[in-house]
């Protein structure tokens, strides 16, 4: 038998026990006067032959011959010897002997010589060596249960660990308070655990198990545990023997590692610096801490660094505070803020000012007394802010040993909470940006009434570039855009800002709505061409920019729109309610270059409503947009409330939390001229209607009561635009006075010419027509349409 598998055979008698081993009965002087049948078996020599002759002359060790150790006085044990004796064959072998003393006076029997193989007896006694090293000098604790599971036997391990050696009669889940275990799989006590072993003889290995041992009442302890059936040499079951090793410190540094896991995956899954406040929160308490505060300098809410080498503490808002069995705690939002006063000599205050963590031990003879740790909130210059974990329950204070973990959790949090804050400033900056592109008040015009909303974009990807404009045409007309870059944050505001701008221009020119898109479209791609041959990758924001521009007439109830990609409006009946779509031809977002846009003319009675928007107000991740403009058309049917309670009940139904992409609304309702307001007349094409042309003029400034010097300077206006068209043009000529908030003089004539203003010599007998138009009046232009062109003035009308 080997050493590897002595567990197999081992006979816990050993080999030199007299019931087994070769004996030999010696008397006083060494002589032979008894010799066993193992004895004959070992050593080959038969009884006649052994008998009678000294022990000496078997044992090769001291050819001089050999006296056999003796006992100690009063031993009570057998005295243990290796040993070569020669066998009757001749052969030498190696033996382990041992004496027991049977008389010490007198005749006859002396002692009693055991003799056995000494490898099989080294083995034995290394057996019996490792059995006592795990009953007194193991680290491993080990306790024996028997079939009722009840203690009978445990190591010295196990009573330095547990601090007591009082354990005979109890059950598993005794010896330790507030014991549980950890291990998943598992029944819910050691005992269901330990007969579920002892029934089907399937060993557990490595259960994790928690609990307070008598000797550290006050802290909890961590045990790998295995378990496993004894029994005897027949298979019947004597109970189950249990191992445990304190594994605190391991598993207390795997909690450590487990937690910092969870803290990368958990925290800063967003860049709002509350929620990052509290994914903190969610992953230290109560793991870590009992309770924990999030305070930020108030700059940095606002998307500012602090300034370096500044002491912060007098001016930090909390924006978080957790704790154990309150994971609903209120978060303190950063549009409203509150302001924390610590005093200096806070935790909080000296961490802020020192810029490294601070630990306020409490005193243990204080009732209710907290452990304070205060970590800053730092990436680099000064800290952003504090985060305070508390200890109140624990059972141990913040020591110097929590500071790198709470160090990792914090710098974590930091890197998340900075980036949070740059965020906010680039936000700020592109939605200050945008909103300062975006019209702050629209006009006040004749024609419509107007109710607008912006909803920017509240996602990751920051504002976008959708803007809205209503923009005062000559004639009282009314030019209305919507329109949506392509793109987020400040280069799709300022590619907006740029855009506006351009529509604007190219409005003023009084252009038709399909010729405004081809020129902006051709501004676009030009200019695309230009970036891309001074630099390389990036694309122009510009490119896939949707628009639709609308004119509005109020004096003849006619509007023309076109399109570049964008939705078409929706449009309510003032009499039936109803809700249509003009059919508007889809032209292609702008900047795609040499492709045509068409518009389209219609009808748009007075009291009607008309909707313009961008997609992101109807469609959207997960929103169906059929759905959407269902319920649009649903809460426009309401036509007549008043056009702001219509635009905030648009936004609360089709937008009612943060949106992914901007939304700009833009409601209109109608308006006609009356008739009264306007006067119109067709003069021939001679010199003779100019004075015709005066005199209409300032008789119908007369009747609608306006003052003389309008009427002065509205003769002299009539008659050189009059004059100018009889003189430069052929054909009939047209002229409309529309009295508005301004009053509006127009000369229509069938030329594509237009005037230019020119500053005439002292001796040039004309060219002053145009220059004292320009000077009496308050703004003048031309207009093409398809019969010719329009030049108009107008002159403010005194109150």
């Amino acid at each position: 038998m080997s050493a590897v598998y002595a567990a197999e055979g081992a006979d816990f008698r050993g080999p030199l026990d007299v019931t087994k081993a070769a004996t030999a009965v010696l008397d006083a002087d060494g002589t032979v006067i008894g010799w066993g049948p193992a004895a004959h078996a070992l050593l080959g020599y038969p009884p006649q032959e052994a008998v009678g002759r000294p022990i000496g002359s078997l044992i090769v060790d001291r050819p001089g011959g050999y006296h056999l150790a003796t006992p100690l006085p009063g031993a009570a044990r057998a005295r243990y010897q290796i040993l070569h004796m020669r066998r009757r064959d001749g052969h030498i072998t190696r033996v382990a002997t041992a004496t027991l003393p049977l008389s010490h006076e007198g005749p006859g029997p002396a002692r009693l010589l055991a003799v056995a193989d000494a490898d099989e007896t080294e083995r034995w006694e290394a057996l019996q060596s490792m059995l006592r090293g795990l009953a007194t000098q193991s680290p491993v604790g080990l306790a024996i249960y028997d079939t009722d599971l009840r203690v009978v036997w445990t190591n010295h391990a196990l009573y330095r660990e547990m601090g007591t050696s009082q354990y005979a009669g109890l059950g598993p889940d005794d010896m330790v308070a507030q014991g549980e275990i950890l291990s998943d799989g598992y029944p819910g006590t050691l005992e269901e655990t330990m007969r579920r072993v002892l029934a089907t003889g399937e060993p557990v290995i490595e259960l994790h198990y928690s609990g307070r041992p008598p000797a550290d009442p006050e802290h909890d302890h961590v045990w790998s545990c295995s378990y496993y059936r004894l029994q005897d040499a027949d298979g019947r079951s004597l109970g189950v023997c249990e191992e445990t090793v304190d594994i605190t410190d391991r598993y207390l540094a795997q909690q450590r590692l487990d937690l910092l896991v969870r803290a990368g995956g958990r925290v800063g899954t967003s860049l709002d610096m509350t929620r990052t406040a509290q994914e903190l929160s969610a992953v230290a308490v109560p793991q870590f801490a009992d309770g924990i505060t999030v305070d930020l300098v108030d700059v940095v809410l606002q998307g500012d660094q602090p300034p370096p080498g500044t002491t912060t503490a007098g001016r930090v808002v909390r924006v978080w505070e957790g704790t154990r069995g309150s994971p609903g705690a209120t978060a303190r939002p950063a549009g409203t803020p509150r302001p924390v006063d610590h005093p200096p000599h806070s935790v909080q205050a000296r961490c802020l000012a020192a810029g490294h963590p601070v630990i306020d031990t409490p005193d243990p003879r204080e009732d209710g007394a907290r452990s304070l740790l205060a970590v800053p909130l730092r990436t680099e210059g000064a800290p952003l802010g504090v985060v305070t974990f508390c200890r109140d329950r624990h059972p141990d204070p913040f020591a110097s040993g929590d500071l790198p973990l709470a160090d990792e959790l914090v710098a974590r949090a930091a890197v998340c909470i900075d980036n949070a804050r740059r965020y906010t400033r680039e936000h700020a900056a592109a939605l200050t940006l945008q909103r300062s592109l975006l019209p702050r008040h629209l006009p006040r015009l004749t024609g419509v009434d107007v109710a607008h909303r912006y909803l920017p974009a509240d996602s990751r990807a920051g504002v976008g570039g959708d803007w809205y404009d209503v923009i005062a045409l000559s004639g009282t007309r009314v030019g209305l855009v919507v329109g949506d870059v392509v793109g987020h944050g400040v280069p799709a505001a300022a590619t907006m800002g740029r855009l506006r701008t351009s529509v604007r221009a190219l409005a003023r020119l009084d252009l038709p709505p399909d010729e405004l898109l081809t020129r902006l479209d051709e501004l676009i791609t030009q200019d695309a061409h230009e970036q891309a041959a001074v630099r390389t990758g990036g694309d122009d924001a510009a490119l896939g920019v949707t628009c639709l521009y609308a004119v509005y007439d109020p004096v003849t109830g006619r509007c023309s729109m076109a399109s570049a990609g964008s939705p078409p409006p929706s449009v309510v009946d003032p009499l039936t309610g109803r809700t249509s779509h003009p059919d508007v031809p889809a032209g292609p977002p702008l900047g795609l270059g040499g492709l045509p846009f068409e518009s389209i003319e219609f009808d748009l009675p007075e009291g009607s409503l008309m909707a313009l928007f961008t997609d992101g107000l109807v469609q959207g991740r997960g929103r169906d947009r059929d759905a959407e403009l269902d319920a649009l058309h649903t809460v426009l049917a309401d036509h007549r409330r008043p056009l702001d309670d219509l635009c905030d009940r648009i936004v609360g139904t089709l937008l009612p939390g943060p949106v992914g992409d901007d939304a700009a609304l833009l409601l209109v309702r109608t308006r006609t001229l009356d008739s009264h307001e306007v006067a119109a007349w067709d003069l021939a094409g001679e010199p003779e209607a100019v004075g015709r042309a005066r005199s209409l003029a300032t008789g119908q400034v007369d009747a609608w009561g306006l003052d003389g010097e309008l009427s002065f300077t509205t003769e002299l206006v009539v008659s050189e635009l009059v004059t100018n068209a009889i003189r430069y043009a052929s054909g009939p000529v047209q002229l409309r006075l529309i009295r508005d908030r301004t009053l509006i003089c127009e000369v229509s004539d069938t030329g594509h010419t237009s005037p230019h203003l020119r500053r005439a010599g002292s001796d040039d007998e004309g060219g002053r027509g145009l220059f004292l138009v320009a000077q009496m009046t308050q703004q003048w232009g031309t207009r093409y349409t398809p019969t010719g062109k329009t030049i108009w003035a107008e002159q403010p009308i005194p109150p």
